[in-house]
């Protein structure tokens, strides 16, 4: 087990493998890399710094992008991959109706699929691509069917665009009897995008009222509220101290660079191509020193 100065260990690793996307979404905050442009880290880069991670005590893995089904080698990568309790995507659900079953097969337990709306025309000015929508539905079936549950729709808020359409997703949500669980999630300001702000707290009292149930999760303090069978997450990162408090996750960029925090660009460290899984092993026990929380208030 690896611990930071704060007393967060550090459990799981959120690798970006690439910056290309076939979407472009307007609040997409591209993982933070913030202009970087070098070459996409490699396999076996990927490989020897999972496998370093693990005997520090990293179980989980989980991949993004960009969209990282742009990679055509993600099902190689996973495969490479040693023993862990848990390894996940995210991605925006185009292309996965061909590869869903190929990634099960390869070693992805889960996925989160982006669905910011089922409205087209919504979709389309969220996403800049609103004929894209049905093929992310047809990603949807296919993750359930191949077994890469629970399903997670994640759905940025965005006040006028999406707002007023939560229940339409619990419904289709619904349909999966169970397979399928909702991620609220509130905007992350990167673009000026202040007029799409939602009132958070308005949802949150929302869904106070209409759940049967309501329980939190240790990760980031996120509670889960149960509404017509489905479950329902509300992911609030903003000014949060709760939210940095429990963070156990390292981020690496997809040019190969360790990243304490998705909010900062100050201090990231390379990853050496050829390094040995030793040395590693030591970058990692470096950069996990340099984590300190965003919202600082959350070690008091």
């Amino acid at each position: 087990m690896i611990s930071d100065n704060y007393g967060r260990v550090v459990t799981g690793l959120r690798i970006s493998i690439t910056r290309r996307c076939n979407l472009n979404c307007i609040y997409c905050h591209e993982e933070g890399e913030n202009g970087l442009s070098r070459n996409e880290i490699s396999q076996s880069t990927i490989e020897r710094t999972v496998t370093a991670a693990t005997y520090l005590g990293v179980n989980k893995v989980k991949f993004s992008g960009g969209e990282p089904l742009m990679r055509h080698d993600l099902e190689d990568i996973i495969g490479s991959l040693p023993d862990l309790k848990d390894i996940s995507a995210t991605t925006n659900g185009v292309l996965l109706k061909k590869r869903a079953a190929k990634l099960a097969n390869s070693g992805l337990d889960r996925i989160n699929i982006s669905l910011p709306s089922m409205d087209m025309d919504h979709y389309g000015r969220i996403t800049g691509y609103p004929t894209a929508l049905p093929y992310v539905l047809e990603g949807i079936d296919a993750a359930v069917d191949a077994g890469l549950t629970p399903v997670k729709l994640n759905m940025v808020l965005l006040k006028s665009l999406n707002d007023s359409k939560i229940d339409d997703i619990i419904r289709f949500a619904g349909k999966y009897n169970g397979h399928v669980i909702l991620q609220l999630i509130e905007l992350m300001n990167f673009k000026n995008l202040g007029h799409y702000k939602v009132d958070i707290n308005g949802v949150e009292k929302m869904l106070e009222i209409r759940a049967s149930e309501i329980k939190e999760r240790r990760m980031h303090r996120r509670k889960k509220y149960f509404i017509d069978g489905v479950e329902v997450e509300l992911v609030r990162p903003l000014d949060n101290s709760n939210f940095c408090g429990n963070c156990n996750r390292l981020r690496i960029t997809s040019t190969g660079q360790l990243k304490p925090c998705l909010m900062r660009n100050d201090n990231l460290i390379d990853i050496p191509e050829n390094a040995t899984v030793d040395e590693l092993k030591k970058l990692l026990e470096t950069v996990v020193e340099k984590r300190e929380p965003y919202y600082k208030d959350c070690s008091k």
